[in-house]
């Protein structure tokens, strides 16, 4: 077997362009962002915070990993964080966020179906997209949080792992650090990284940082395209 990792259309899902938001941004005006969040904020009806905004854009299922994330809320509420849900799936699991929006209004919401704007919409205004995945071949929206600024929150998983650089002590130290990475199917592991991207979120250098590395991550098919081409070289090279 041979693994390649999928990209994005850069052309759909490009901040600059992207028709569905609130003001386009880039790499080279990142400030933009925030009246997506603004907006994001004012769509869901959360409260003021100082800690960031976490979005999810996913399947609500278990491979997802979104029942360790229910699991992990009072985390993600103690440190001030906010959280806006988009999807279906499940009916436990989406039952779960229900009753958290329910019980701690203002801190979560969600919108259960989908709705091809608002997920362009909560991708740009959140600051940290959250993918707790228990397995993922490769994944989409990581790609997407990276293409828009919005710091991915992944399980060390599949093309999770192998899209996002974790943000510990050495890779801040290199300034190559994309993201957070944690162990899957954990939900101790889960909370620990939403407090390091919380504890990150409140260093506006070191978020500032992780946001126009992330920007600058390379998430098209050039490079995969050319691992495509390289393995069909190679069969036909044996096969000759």
């Amino acid at each position: 077997l041979t693994g390649i990792l999928n990209g994005i259309d850069e052309d759909v899902w490009d901040p600059v362009t992207d028709h569905h938001l609130a003001q386009p941004y880039g790499p080279r005006n990142l400030n933009s962002k925030r009246a997506n969040r603004r907006k994001l904020i004012e769509r869901y009806r959360l409260a003021a915070g100082e800690g960031p905004v976490f979005g999810v854009v996913s399947r609500m299922t278990e491979q997802k990993g979104l029942d360790l994330l229910a699991a992990a809320l009072p985390r993600l509420i103690a440190r001030d964080g906010r959280l806006a849900l988009l999807g279906d799936g499940d009916a436990e699991v989406v039952q779960a966020f229900r009753e958290a929006a329910s019980a701690w209004p203002g801190r979560i919401g969600l919108v259960a179906g989908w709705d091809e704007t608002l997920a362009h919409r909560l991708i740009a205004g959140a600051d940290a997209i959250l993918l707790p995945s228990r397995f993922e071949p490769c994944g989409l929206t990581q790609l997407y949080g990276l293409r828009y600024a919005t710091i991915p929150v992944v399980a060390r998983t599949g093309g999770l792992a192998d899209t996002v650089i974790d943000h510990n002590e050495a890779a801040s130290a290199a300034e190559c650090s994309t993201g957070f990475v944690h162990a899957p199917d954990s939900v101790r592991a889960l909370a620990d990284a939403i407090d390091r991207a919380c504890d990150a979120f409140a260093d506006p250098p070191a978020w500032g940082g992780l946001m126009a590395r992330a920007a600058g991550h390379p998430v098209g098919w050039e490079n995969s395209a050319l691992a495509y081409a390289d393995l069909y070289r190679a069969i036909l090279e044996e096969r000759a």
